[in-house]
């Protein structure tokens, strides 16, 4: 079963925003194909009319993948008495898929307009690659990442490491948080030793506060 606790933006919201984002996008792409606006507003060059609608097409994709309120709720799954937080996979599957639009669009525009040729790189260059540094690359590297919390055991997977540990083992639990008293490390120490959870590199993030929230309540006799 899973729990919603970030829902999406009102459609009206999302909608307002889509559309203030796509005519500050329309309007910028002009540049990109030395058309003076005068004639696109008479009408005189339709074909750069066109391949503007399309820039800016790629410019929403973009804000889609990486204002991820516009399309993907959060959720957290309850699984044996406790809860599973991971880096969805239907979501990041869904990221990917809607991000080969955006060079397919500069790719056609590209072989069939004529375009301003350093302008036009250099939105391509951010259109394609903001969102693979900040969204897509991450999400892939911590596709099998989870943190989960139940009653009897903490169980993580972080790249290369994995660990379970029966709560009747554990000693002790340590909430590392950062200078604006943020969680974002856990360490785990029983009897054979000490483990870290880097919830930094896990892509939980958004998770965080749900994260303190369940460890303050569920394990508070074993908080340092």
């Amino acid at each position: 079963m899973k729990k919603t606790i970030r829902s999406t933006y009102p459609i009206e919201l999302s909608v307002g925003l889509l559309i203030l984002i796509f005519f500050l996008s329309f309007i910028l792409a002009s540049s990109l194909f030395d058309v003076p606006w005068r004639e696109l507003i008479e009408g005189r060059d339709t074909r750069a009319g066109v391949g503007m609608f399309m820039i800016s097409c790629a410019v929403l994709v973009m804000a889609l993948i990486l204002w991820e309120e516009f399309l993907f709720p959060l959720k957290v799954r309850h699984q044996d008495g406790g809860v599973v937080f991971r880096n969805h996979r239907n979501k990041l599957n869904t990221q990917l898929l809607i991000y080969c639009i955006i060079p397919a669009i500069f790719v056609f525009v590209y072989l069939n307009f004529e375009v301003h040729q350093i302008r036009f790189f250099i939105w391509a260059a951010v259109c394609t690659i903001i969102p693979i540094g900040v969204k897509l690359a991450s999400g892939l590297n911590n596709y099998n990442d989870f943190l989960k919390l139940t009653d009897k055991a903490i169980e993580f997977k972080n790249n290369q490491k994995a660990a379970a540990f029966p709560v009747s083992d554990i000693q002790r639990i340590v909430v590392v948080r950062d200078e604006d008293k943020v969680l974002h490390k856990l360490e785990v120490k029983t009897k054979t030793g000490s483990q870290l959870i880097d919830l930094d590199e896990m892509e939980l993030d958004a998770f965080l506060d749900v994260i303190d929230k369940y460890i303050t309540e569920h394990y508070k006799s074993l908080l340092a």
